[in-house]
């Protein structure tokens, strides 16, 4: 199953998986790939959105690691921008102002637990329509000119699984293999 609570990335060169894991490692692994190979061309994804993520391989493989690797950021000094607060402008009717006005804490308390609430209560049709969309993106992507591909894709979106696993037999088997990581994770909701 894709865990989507860390940040999980897959590199190919065409058909065939080259690496799988933390962006910088994915990255360093493709660096490696292409200076072993200069003629070969890399695709990575970020395995939550299913998009491709375009990675900067220039320079050595220090620099891949420096540009790659997570940032430690210093401890934030006492105040709001600690908790990364970022005004913005929202336009409501004057009714929700209303009723905002009258919440405990005033209206940004209210909203952020409104926003805090919903994001909790995602329902799984929500989680279910996202990692669809992620592994249609993927597929498509990677897998856009396969034979098979239209069959594919409304299997995928009528959720019919064991058709698109059928459909998919003949792919190349790494490609195959992520996108069952999708449908596993769409079964089990």
């Amino acid at each position: 199953m894709i865990e989507l609570s860390t940040p999980s990335f897959i590199c190919f060169s065409g058909p065939n998986q080259i690496a799988a894991g933390s962006l910088a490692e994915v990255a360093l692994a493709a660096w490696h790939f292409t200076h072993a190979n200069p003629a070969a061309s890399t695709l990575t994804f970020d395995r939550k959105t299913g998009k491709v993520v375009d990675l900067n391989l220039s320079g050595a493989s220090r620099d891949i690691a420096d540009r790659y690797e997570p940032k430690i950021v210093a401890p934030a000094k006492r105040g709001r921008p600690k908790l990364g607060v970022v005004a913005r402008e929202i336009t409501l009717l004057p009714r929700h102002w209303e009723w905002l006005a009258q919440q405990p804490g005033g209206s940004s308390v209210a909203l952020r637990r409104l926003v805090d609430a919903a994001r909790k209560t995602r329902t799984a049709e929500d989680q279910s329509r996202e990692s669809i969309a992620a592994a249609y993106s993927f597929m498509s992507a990677i897998a856009g000119d396969f034979a098979f591909f239209e069959e594919a894709s409304r299997a995928l979106f009528a959720h019919e699984f064991a058709k698109l696993k059928k459909i998919t037999t003949n792919w190349p088997k790494d490609i195959r293999n992520e996108l069952m990581l999708y449908v596993q994770q769409l079964a089990e909701m």
